[in-house]
């Protein structure tokens, strides 16, 4: 998780090597985030039922392969398939459903909000840790290099994923039903109109994760605020999200998870209204990564809660995955349209209040969200 927030602080340098626009690189960021997201629901069921440790270390090998890839590229075309294609699926294989997969049926259903915090806080500390590393590395080598050296530590992570084993029967504590059974469950899935808005709220929350960790480095810069400033931003981000991601996990398994839920898509609006409002400097900026950092990725331990609620955890993986598509559909728009409004317009202003304006949005479809669990899948609840 922290490699992927850093490709915001490659943006102009790529863009500049490549003499190409920034609308083009990020769409190649877009179509990462969509492929990633594509991915998600296959990747999650091959999870459910083939096991974790295989899918990470594939995505860790194709993930260094990938950003190498990058560094030798002399076009957009190649800078689409290598950093857009082959990370995306990497990331796809490398994220919280995948890990959510083998936690859901591990952890006791009263702390597992608790738990997919704990496991997002860590991704957070990744963000903390990396993105100045990687602003480190540019101030020492050239981008190409500072890639390399990421893709390397990438590699690390191999010796993580021997760690996972599937649950036994008697750990997961779940019914192990026929994999036929997957068919109607989805079915149902698609039927329920609160599942359908938690796809709606989750995109939101994509538009403004994949806005901010790609462009706000590049609108920072527009104002003149310094590269490490800009970089320190993000990484404060993800350093107030340790600490958010472990508030609403930990939320989500003392209160009505949807109104948590509301009440962090509209603390998000506040914090955008109050950050357009001010002057852009590296304070500003600061205070804004803080503010926007607790409430960052709070969304993923309260919507993956939700998704386990509604239909217990016999297809977390799966179910989670579909809902985490729509959330890189989002990602998808936010990361291109910033690019594409900058090319046009010479300013990121109509995108912050198109993000301002989805906040609203998301705030009020967690409060008609129907979130009662479905009947007939209670046997699959632990």
């Amino acid at each position: 998780m922290g490699v992927r927030q850093t490709f915001g602080v490659f943006l102009i340098p790529i863009s500049e090597t490549l003499e190409i626009g920034r609308s083009q690189v990020s769409f190649t960021l877009a179509v990462q985030n969509l492929i990633f997201g594509l991915g998600q629901p296959f990747i999650g069921a091959l999870a459910d039922r083939r096991g974790v440790r295989p899918i990470l270390m594939l995505g860790v090998l194709l993930y260094a392969l990938g950003l190498w890839g990058v560094t030798v590229v002399s076009n957009v075309w190649g800078l689409l398939f290598a950093l857009g294609l082959v990370v995306g699926l990497a990331q796809s294989m490398t994220t919280f459903v995948v890990i959510f997969s083998a936690l859901g049926a591990l952890v006791p259903t009263q702390r597992r909000g608790l738990a997919f915090g704990l496991v997002t806080a860590g991704g957070s500390l990744g963000m903390f840790a990396f993105v100045p590393l990687a602003q480190i590395l540019l101030s020492m080598m050239s981008w190409q290099g500072a890639l390399v050296s990421l893709a390397l530590l990438i590699l690390l992570i191999l010796l993580f994923a021997l760690a996972f084993r599937r649950p036994t029967s008697a750990s997961s504590q779940a019914v192990t039903l026929p994999s036929s059974s997957l068919k109607p469950v989805l079915a149902t899935a698609f039927r329920h109109p609160g599942y359908l808005l938690l796809n709606l709220g989750f995109f939101v929350c994509g538009f403004h994760v994949a806005f901010i960790a790609i462009h706000f480095p590049a609108y920072l810069a527009d104002y003149a605020v310094a590269p490490f400033v800009a970089a320190s931003a993000l990484a404060v981000i993800g350093l107030a999200n340790v600490v958010g991601s472990y508030l609403f996990g930990s939320l989500s398994d003392r209160f009505v998870k949807k109104r948590v839920l509301s009440g962090l898509y509209f603390a998000r609006a506040v914090v955008f209204v109050l950050f357009l409002l001010v002057p852009v400097t590296g304070t500003s900026a600061l205070v804004f990564g803080f503010a926007i950092g607790l409430l960052w990725l709070g969304t993923v331990p309260l919507t993956s809660g939700l998704v386990a609620q509604l239909f217990g955890v016999r297809y977390l993986g799966t179910l989670y995955g579909i809902v985490f598509l729509s959330h890189q559909v989002g990602a998808f728009l936010g990361a291109w349209l910033g690019g594409a409004v900058y090319d046009v317009t010479g300013s990121y202003l109509p995108v912050w209040y198109t993000a301002l304006a989805l906040s609203l949005v998301a705030a009020f479809i967690h409060v008609i969200l129907d979130d009662r669990p479905v009947r007939g899948l209670q046997e699959q609840r632990v």
